[in-house]
């Protein structure tokens, strides 16, 4: 099936919310195997036990986010920050700030985070992940953060022709890798489970 390209001022991308968007879209998709239904079903449920503030960061359980997989006009290649606060490399993403239109929450992560004005996203969910974010203590410029969940639904996002990224305040680096150099910077497998379904 040819990839569905919306942009950022997209009507389809109106920031909405209302957390029964997200629930409408999470239900609709239909899961590829047993793991990611049980992802859906987790997900859905969190959203039964916290109906009005699933999509707000204020959720002190966890949250909705958002992410992205950034293909390289060669389709060779993805996008991929050395993320600041994880020490990690990841996919770009992050939180949805109630905004439960998921795409557009996805959409904008990515351009804020990569500085790639163009991007187009194809607003069919790719894969849900959920994952624990380790507790934070507290410092002088930051109170304490306590560990939760974050219940992730992730998107494929097109960069276009000769797309230039700028590294913003939330990664050490940004690259655009291969699947074998992703794997060498020891992606997790939830990251590499999106990488294969991208540039496979």
């Amino acid at each position: 099936m040819p990839p569905i390209r919306l942009r950022l001022d997209d009507p389809l991308l109106a920031y909405d919310g209302n957390p029964a968007t997200a629930r409408k879209l999470l239900e609709a998709w239909d899961a590829p195997d047993a793991d990611q239904a049980e992802a859906k079903a987790c997900i859905l449920q969190f959203m039964l036990e916290h109906p009005r503030d699933a999509h707000l960061r204020e959720c002190v359980r966890g949250h909705l986010t958002a992410s992205s997989i950034v293909i390289h006009s060669d389709g060779k290649r993805a996008l991929f920050t050395h993320h600041r606060k994880l020490n990690r490399w990841l996919q770009l993403g992050g939180h949805c700030d109630g905004d439960a239109n998921l795409p557009a929450a996805a959409l904008r992560e990515a351009v804020e985070e990569s500085g790639i004005d163009d991007l187009v996203i194809d607003p069919r969910i790719i894969d849900l992940d959920i994952h624990l974010i380790p507790e934070r203590p507290a410092r002088e410029d930051r109170p304490e953060e306590p560990a939760h969940v974050h219940l992730d639904t992730r998107f494929l996002v097109y960069a276009p022709d000769g797309a230039e990224f700028v590294v913003s305040d939330e990664s050490h680096e940004l690259a655009w890798l291969t699947l074998d150099e992703i794997e060498k910077h020891a992606a997790d497998e939830s990251v590499m489970r999106i990488v294969r379904l991208a540039l496979s």
